[in-house]
């Protein structure tokens, strides 16, 4: 007769933390569709970002970079609108192999941890070397934990989530050049391929005295020839040309 009560509390507690992961995994989704992740793979040379993923620019002083094949992560995080920088033990255990993320430095997401439970989001990037001319690449990456309050994660909306992450990584404009620069090569390349057409839609002119090569430079390959000595007849759709010791003598 008491067991009653204790099971529906049991049934309650597994309904909602069956709903909680239905949400997590909604919101990891989403913003996973926003931000495409970088793969780093390493060769002889050492690790190097091999697909390139959403380009963010750093916006906060503070995120510590680390080697990429570093096991530990020293993560800055931001909470109550503000910023904190990775400091304190962990940073100087690491000190002789890290540094710090410049503002305005380029970034590609590699990963994004959702925890409800823990109410935080980890977000990990790791550094575009190339756009911030760095050479030999060095494929430094770096953590920021995004801290909620308790049970926050659960009502936001998703465009939320990203303004707040905005404060730390920015989408970079670089990505909206990008497109925009490869808009223009497909308008030049369009315009290319254009030029020639409108080009051959211009009337040709065939005149006494032209030679067989510069008629067919001009009318193109004929579809008939007929060789009759001196004489030779080229025979096109609409015209035929007549040609006497080579040259245009006829056009009818």
């Amino acid at each position: 007769m008491h067991l009653r009560p204790f099971f529906t509390i049991i049934a309650l507690a597994m309904i909602l933390s069956a709903s909680a992961i239905g949400q997590s995994v909604s919101l990891q989704e989403q913003l996973s569709a926003q931000y495409q992740f970088a793969k780093v793979s390493a060769d002889s040379a050492g690790y190097g970002v091999v697909t390139p993923g959403t380009l963010l620019a750093i916006q906060q002083k503070g995120v510590l970079a680390v080697p990429w094949k570093a096991l530990a992560l020293c993560p800055a995080k931001y909470q109550d609108n503000s910023f904190h920088p990775s400091v304190g033990f962990c940073a100087g255990m690491l000190k002789d192999v890290s540094r710090y993320f410049k503002v305005g430095d380029k970034v590609y997401p590699t990963k994004i941890d959702v925890n409800l439970n823990k109410a935080k989001i980890s977000f990990t990037v790791v550094s575009c070397d190339s756009c911030n001319g760095i050479d030999p690449p060095t494929s430094m990456k770096g953590e920021v934990v995004f801290q909620f309050g308790k049970g926050y994660l659960e009502k936001a909306g998703v465009g939320d989530i990203e303004d707040l992450i905005g404060k730390v990584f920015l989408i970079s404009n670089d990505d909206q050049q990008g497109a925009g620069d490869q808009g223009q090569q497909q308008q030049q390349q369009q315009a290319q391929q254009q030029a020639p057409q409108q080009q051959q839609s211009e009337p040709q002119t065939v005149q006494l005295g032209m030679t067989t090569d510069q008629v067919q430079a001009a009318l193109g390959k004929p579809e008939k020839i007929f060789n009759l000595g001196a004489k030779q007849i080229y025979v096109y759709k609409d015209v035929k040309v007549t040609f006497q010791n080579g040259k245009v003598a006829d056009v009818q």
